[in-house]
């Protein structure tokens, strides 16, 4: 039988947290989803602090005024009052600083706690600091969950004991995706993503300015948007290259899938801004490969984890514009290779990176860790 579970996520509706969402849709006897905040403000889409009636909000101010409760404090009572009524027998918490904020209900409600680690938070610096490097997290939490052998090796530099860690990859419904032919398709290159420091947009666009200049009939699409959206439209602009860079906006997952299979390559420019900000594995990488697409990116977080270089795509050093655009030609010039290519990544992705599989590996875990069962 599984453990009723408990997710908490800081965001109920974010589009690119497609993880998440397999996490609560795909796990059995998820019971609780506690959501709208770090320390989160909702269960069950319910609010947590505006009881019905008169009643409530009394006690409420007298919790307050005569008790000296904070809201944080309150909130915190509730979310332990949640887990208990809800018999929740293990709690995942979505990102470090999730796990952080319930690390208290969770050992005052006797739920074991597991965190899910995704990217920026354990690699930026701020929001490390601010959670005081996870060293109570570290003490206070059943299991860790990385995503990446980068970010394996980050919170094994910040402390975290080493049994309490488990690498357990992202997957994705490969059934969504069916895979085109690079070797047949003209010359345009996909990207998809956020425009955010992190996925670096202005340098793959560099990049691209100089393929175009070398095989003029290159095209570029880069679906998403993002803060740094109106700076890469200024970019393409000042370079000239309107006509053949399309910074097409949000596109729903169908359009993305049938935009895949009619790309030659999928490319991403990921890198490592000042803040520390890191990917954990970009799902679009593996949507890519699961479309039969070689992948030309950076060797940046758990990139290199699913693209092996010259297998599966072609890989260069972050902010190496050259590198980038050289490896875009070169699938340009040479279309079986980047087929080929292609056809590997997606058979590595139905072997390794099937939703299906990973959520279950998940499942297993927080079943040993609800039993007390943890080698």
């Amino acid at each position: 039988m599984p453990p009723r579970i408990a997710i908490a996520t800081p965001n109920r509706n974010a589009y690119s947290e497609t993880f998440i969402a397999a996490h609560i849709g795909r796990l059995k006897e998820v019971v609780l989803v506690l959501s709208d905040g770090i320390l989160p403000q909702t269960a069950n889409g319910r609010p947590l602090m505006l009881p019905l009636g008169t009643a409530g909000r009394l006690r409420n101010l007298w919790a307050h005024r005569v008790l000296g409760k904070d809201h944080r404090t309150m909130l915190r009572n509730r979310i332990t009052a949640s887990l208990r009524r809800h018999r929740v027998q293990v709690l995942l918490a979505e990102y470090g600083p999730t796990g952080e904020a319930l690390l208290d209900s969770a050992r005052d409600a006797g739920v074991p706690l597991v965190v899910h680690f995704h990217g920026y938070d354990a690699h930026q610096h701020d929001i490390v600091e601010q959670n005081g490097r996870y060293q109570r997290l570290f003490d206070g939490a059943a299991a860790l969950v990385v995503v990446s052998r980068t970010m394996e090796d980050q919170l094994l530099a910040l402390g975290a004991p080493r049994n309490k860690l488990h690498r357990i990859v992202y997957g994705i419904d490969v059934a969504q995706f069916t895979p085109g032919d690079p070797a047949t398709a003209p010359p345009h290159f996909l990207a998809v993503g956020r425009f955010t420091d992190k996925k670096a947009p202005w340098l793959t666009i560099l990049a691209f300015g100089q393929v175009f200049r070398q095989r003029p009939d290159a095209r570029l699409t880069m679906a998403g948007t993002g803060p740094l959206w109106n700076a890469s439209a200024d970019l393409v602009k000042a370079l000239g290259l309107e006509a053949c860079v399309d910074l097409c906006g949000v596109k729903a997952p169908e359009e993305i899938a049938a935009r895949m299979r009619q790309s030659r390559a999928f490319v991403q420019h990921s890198a490592t801004p000042p803040s520390g900000d890191s990917e954990g594995t970009p799902l679009a990488v593996l949507e890519a490969m699961a479309s039969g697409l070689p992948v030309v990116a950076t060797r940046h977080a758990g990139i290199p984890d699913v693209v092996a270089h010259g297998e599966r795509g072609l890989l260069c050093a972050e902010h190496d514009v050259e590198a980038m655009a050289r490896y875009m030609v070169q699938l340009i010039d040479q279309p079986e290779q980047a087929a080929a290519m292609g056809r590997a990544g997606r058979a590595h992705v139905l072997a390794n990176h099937r939703v299906e599989d990973r959520v279950g590996d998940l499942q297993a875990l927080l079943g040993r860790v609800a039993i007390g069962s943890l080698a």
